[in-house]
């Protein structure tokens, strides 16, 4: 975690309006209360927003599979030093099938050992993208098995976790309760 306290308060529910209220009932129950939403309850139009895009780039229509869009959003959270989205996407990432072996080999990268060649491609991209904005040549051929439709996804998924990860970094959203610090990602 970047800050050991927020810098914009998650709001409470007697601070919520009807528009932060109304965007908040667009998630499921469960995720109502979470920092991430209630810090941006504060700007309740973005939020909106924000949940419609989040939710294409989390659902069915995201041509990657859940697998490997967990393994992008883990390396893009880790790569942006986010230790709120790394600690709710380990497990998002958990039940979409990483292994903790995997996780674990996430923060070492594509040089890390045991890897399939699509896995280090995307995770290659994710570095070129979250770096330099762009995906060379080579990284992009090696990742020719995700099509154009899967290259267009990837770099929305890497676009959308850094914004994500800016956000809470900058505004120092901390962890929920149920969540667990990586001490890799302190300060």
């Amino acid at each position: 975690m970047r800050l050991p306290a927020p810098r914009i308060a998650p709001l409470h529910d007697a601070e919520l309006g009807p528009e932060a209220q109304a965007a908040l009932a667009g998630l499921p129950e469960f995720a109502r209360a979470f920092n991430i939403f209630r810090t941006q309850a504060h700007k309740p139009a973005a939020l909106k927003a924000f949940l419609a895009w989040g939710n294409y780039v989390l659902g069915p229509g995201n041509s990657l599979d859940p697998r490997m869009r967990e393994l992008a959003i883990l390396r893009t959270g880790y790569l942006c030093r986010a230790g709120y989205e790394w600690a709710q996407h380990v497990v998002i990432g958990q039940q979409a099938g990483l292994t903790p072996d995997e996780v674990a080999a996430i923060k070492r990268g594509a040089q890390a050992p045991g890897w399939s060649t699509i896995d280090r491609a995307v995770l290659t991209a994710c570095d070129e993208l979250v770096r330099g904005h762009f995906i060379t040549d080579p990284t992009w051929a090696a990742l020719t098995p995700l099509g154009d439709e899967g290259r267009i996804d990837l770099v929305y998924t890497v676009g959308q976790y850094t914004q994500v990860s800016m956000l809470l970094n900058s505004a120092g959203v901390q962890l929920d309760a149920m969540l667990t610090v990586d001490p890799d990602l302190m300060g």
